[in-house]
């Protein structure tokens, strides 16, 4: 059988966690339209009856600003090293820029193989493809270009036999019930993540990290009790998280529960406290704290 590592790598919102969830069939990283989502390599595993593939989702390429997303950034570095297969993830309705061409020039000089997937062609004039695979060509990108939508499950099962294709033959890597190599603890941080991501604008969801203290299921009935901080970087931030009379904070509250409920099918009783620490993205001490530089219980 095929198996093997691919590195899912692109520009930050180029939508490489939603791929790999299509790819996988299940939930394995968390979405927002916003960039710097994703802020760890989170590992999701397809199983096919005659290949086994582990995609390694990866932060976004962005410009770095704080030492976070410079830890982002080599983490994205790095996974790109360490596999078998780049899936470079280009978001198609923004068309072709040069920057564009540059990074996948830069990963295509690590050696490895490499295919990109032409994203998002569901929200974009399906005549704009052909002129961008044809300039890419023409810019020695040399490689296959597969267009996809992962939201209309486009071209998906093609997708899936084109990497599997190039991957080597070997014995499978993780058992048949492995779908990711985070915890739950690590999801439930993330789900919080995400719901703050999508309810609140411009930076305070980017300076927001979350420290999960209690998660532990009952002995009788199926309940998860969670506790967990919501760690901003200014007390202004902490005033907009909450909101008035705690209502924005309450609605955000509810919003994550349910999703946790689903994940963990399960009932969940939820209590969080939102803390300032100033600049936390920017301390090493405060980044290892809260679970950024190899351990996964937090995010």
């Amino acid at each position: 059988m095929k198996s093997g590592f691919v590195a899912v790598i692109g520009k930050a919102n180029a939508g490489k966690s939603t791929l790999v969830n299509v790819l996988v069939g299940e939930k394995v990283a968390i979405v927002s339209p916003k960039p710097q989502t994703t802020r760890d390599r989170i590992l999701g595993v397809l199983n096919e009856e005659n290949a086994q593939i582990a995609f390694v989702d990866t932060p976004g390429i962005y410009k770095s600003k704080t030492a976070l997303s410079d830890m982002m950034m080599r983490t994205a570095e790095q996974s790109a090293k360490d596999v078998e297969l780049i899936l470079y993830v280009h978001d198609g309705h923004k068309g072709v820029s040069e920057s564009d061409i540059s990074l996948m020039k830069h990963y295509l000089g690590f050696g490895i193989p490499m295919m990109i997937a032409y994203t998002k062609t569901d929200i974009m004039p399906e005549e704009n493809i052909p002129a961008d695979v044809k300039k890419l060509y023409e810019e020695g990108i040399e490689c296959d270009i597969l267009p996809v939508s992962a939201r209309r499950g486009k071209n998906i099962a093609k997708l899936k036999a084109a990497i599997a294709e190039k991957l080597p033959e070997g014995e499978k890597l993780f058992p048949d019930d492995v779908l990711s190599d985070k915890s739950e603890k690590f999801m439930i941080a993330e789900i919080m993540r995400e719901k703050i991501l999508l309810k609140y604008d411009k930076e305070i969801p980017h300076g927001v990290a979350i420290l999960v203290n209690t998660f532990k299921k009952r002995e009788t009935g199926n309940i998860y009790d969670i506790d967990l901080d919501i760690i901003c970087e200014k007390a202004n931030h902490k005033a907009i998280l909450i909101g008035k009379q705690g209502k924005a904070l309450k609605e955000t509250l509810s919003f994550a529960r349910k999703s946790m409920e689903e994940f963990l099918g399960a009932k969940v009783m939820l209590t969080a406290y939102v803390k300032v620490k100033d600049d936390w993205r920017d301390k090493a001490n405060l980044l290892k704290e809260y679970g950024y530089g190899g351990n996964d219980e937090t995010l």
